[in-house]
């Protein structure tokens, strides 16, 4: 493996690990948020965001402190590629092409974001309240799911030529 795979890894699992800590810290801000209105529980859909969120911090974590076993993670990068592109997809469903101005914004994200619980029921004109954290969510949902695609390609170029050298001279 070359200097330059060995600097881009880095670089890859830097930028997952900044990806998943941006949409857990923005999505725990909701949650916080959603708790103190008194909501149960909240939407699954960024439950499982969240889930996934965690998964990249503990994965970016562990192969950038075990840097020589990263060889072991290519397969791991592609299931980590497709747990983030279903993330996006479900947060992306939830306000479609409207994103800050569809009914779901309105009537839970920003609901909840600006507080408006405490002024009146949802459905209201929330004036944008939590939009560019909304968009930022789904920007970082996206951006670690193609971080985690290049890495994946990026190992698996880098390390199964190895293998195959590997095997060939078994035989």
């Amino acid at each position: 493996m070359g200097a330059t795979s060995r600097v881009l890894l880095v670089l890859c699992r830097l930028g997952e690990l900044v990806c998943g800590a941006v949409v857990l810290g923005l999505l725990g801000q909701a949650f916080s948020l959603i708790n103190d209105a008194g909501v149960l529980e909240p939407e699954g859909r960024l439950i499982y965001t969240a889930v996934v969120a965690s998964l990249t911090i503990l994965d970016s974590l562990i192969f950038i402190v075990l840097f020589a076993y990263s060889y072991w993670s290519f397969l791991l990068d592609f299931i980590l590629f497709v747990l983030w592109i279903v993330a996006f997809g479900l947060l992306e469903s939830l306000t479609g092409i409207h994103t800050c101005s569809s009914f779901w914004f309105n009537n839970y994200w920003g609901y909840y974001w600006g507080r408006w619980y405490v002024r009146g029921p949802p459905g209201m004109d929330i004036n944008w309240t939590g939009c560019n954290a909304w968009r930022t969510v789904l920007a970082f949902s996206f951006i670690a799911s193609m971080i985690y695609l290049a890495n994946g390609f990026l190992v698996s170029a880098s390390y199964l030529p190895t293998f195959r050298c590997l095997v060939s001279h078994a035989d």
